[in-house]
This record gives C-alpha cells, structure tokens and sequence, in this order.
C-alpha cells in the first residue's frame, strides 16, 4: 500500500508539485483500499461457495447406494468438528448436506455453479473432489456406486476420470499398516504410488521428481488458502501434500532397492 501511494504522490507532484502530491497520494491509498475490499470480498465468496457445494455434493454422494447410512452422517458431522466450522457454519453445512440428499438434487447444476465461483481454479477443483474422496473412505474403501458417482463428480469439475483413482490411490496409501487393516502387498503399494503422482512406471527418477515438486507446489496449504481455500479446510490440503511425500518415498525407497 505505501508503494502505491507513493507512486500516487510522485505522479501527482509531477503535475501540481506538493498539492498534487498530497491529491495522487491519497487517490492511490483509496484505490489500493478499494482493490483489497474486492479481492477480499471475492475470497470470501469463493470460501463459503466451496463449504456449501463440498456438503451439497456429499449428501448425494453419500446415498449413492440408495441410502445415507447413520455411520455417514457422523461421517459428515465429524467434517464439521474437523473443519472447525462455528455453529453458524455448522447449520450451514447440515442444510446443504440434507439438500444433497433430495431426490431433485441436481449434481450437474451445483458443481457448474462451483466451478463459475471458483474461477475453474485446478488446484481448488481437485481439493473439493479430495474431499470427496475423504468423506465416503473414512475406512480406506471406496464401494463401487461411490466410485462411479465420484467419477460423475470429476467430469462435473472438469477434471480427467484419473483424478479419481489418483485420490483413491492415495487414500490406500495413506491407510496402509494401520491398525485393524490389511497392509497391502509392496506391489500394490507401489502402483498405488505410481497412481497418487499420476506418473507411469517408466518413468525416468528426473521425471517422476519433477512432477513431485509440481504437486508439492500446487498443494501447498498457503497457496491454496490464497485461493479461496477455506482456513478451516488446511488440515486436508497439508494431509494431501503428505499422501503426496508417501507415494513419492514408496517409488524412491522401491527404486533404490531394486
């Protein structure tokens, strides 16, 4: 802001010498000021549309199957606790989710209507799918009806069907070893790394390194927040950009081993 009202002043000065000066200043403190008002007005904006349409979209995805389950509603309700939505956005979040679950729903219309706000952004597309992802494989499955209206989803948005199961690899390799689950053979974890990064097994260590540091960079929580991310949703961007680290060490660990 001070460089912009000193470049007001100057231009100003070279016009009307002080008088100006003190004019051209104070036009650029009031143009910075209305600029910041729009931008801010526009984020903001962009992160209640992406808190409304993520609940909207997980309602249906939700009952995909036919049905929206009791362990899937407190699937969505501990979203609420794990976005630190405030009560205000809770009740928010809980309208927008029952208006998913109506038989009219139009999916179509309502990830249209997020793609215009969000300005067709990639990297806040493929967060809101993540979240997807995230909300119907709390157990680290994905069941063959959510698969296929997450990939209904990802057209929605624009993005490739590879997203899915990218998201969907990244998920298992997230989950592999915990506690109460099977751990997946190394094959398995190795393609399913391949699949997080999107990169074919061919794939010289230059390549595959260099699209690590693409997705590091387009993930980046600050990045994302700059945006229109929600704050409250960082969590899941700093979850993702470790999923991404995981698969990365799995090819590198695998690569050096053999």
């Amino acid at each position: 802001m001070l460089f912009a009202i000193i470049i007001g002043g100057l231009i100003g000065y070279a016009f009307g010498k002080f008088p100006g000066f003190l004019i051209g200043a104070a036009l650029g403190a009031f143009l910075v000021h209305r600029l910041k008002s729009r931008l801010l007005g526009k984020l903001q904006s962009i992160q209640l549309g992406f808190v409304d349409s993520v609940f909207a979209v997980m309602g249906a995805l939700c009952k995909a199957d036919g049905v929206v389950s009791r362990d899937e509603i407190q699937m969505a309700e501990s979203l609420f606790v794990r976005f630190r939505l405030s009560e205000e956005q809770k009740a928010s979040a809980k309208a927008a989710f029952n208006r998913g679950k109506e038989p009219d729903f139009d999916l179509e219309a309502e990830l249209s209507h997020f793609l215009r706000i969000s300005g067709g952004q990639p990297a806040l597309l493929q967060m809101f799918l993540q979240v997807q992802v995230s909300a119907v494989a709390a157990d680290g499955m994905v069941h063959p009806a959510e698969h296929e209206m997450l990939v209904r989803i990802a057209r929605g948005l624009g993005l490739p069907e590879s997203q899915v199961d990218q998201l969907e690899a990244m998920l298992r390799g997230s989950h592999a070893g915990q506690a109460g689950g099977a751990r997946p053979s190394s094959a398995q974890q190795l393609e399913d790394a391949y699949k997080a990064l999107g990169v074919s097994p061919s794939a010289s260590d230059e390549e595959i390194k260099k699209v690590y540091r693409k997705l590091m960079s387009e993930n980046h929580p600050d990045k994302l927040a700059g945006r229109g991310l929600p704050e409250s949703m960082r969590e899941m961007a700093e979850e993702r950009t470790r999923e991404i680290s995981h698969a990365y060490d799995v090819i590198k660990d695998a690569r050096k081993a053999a």
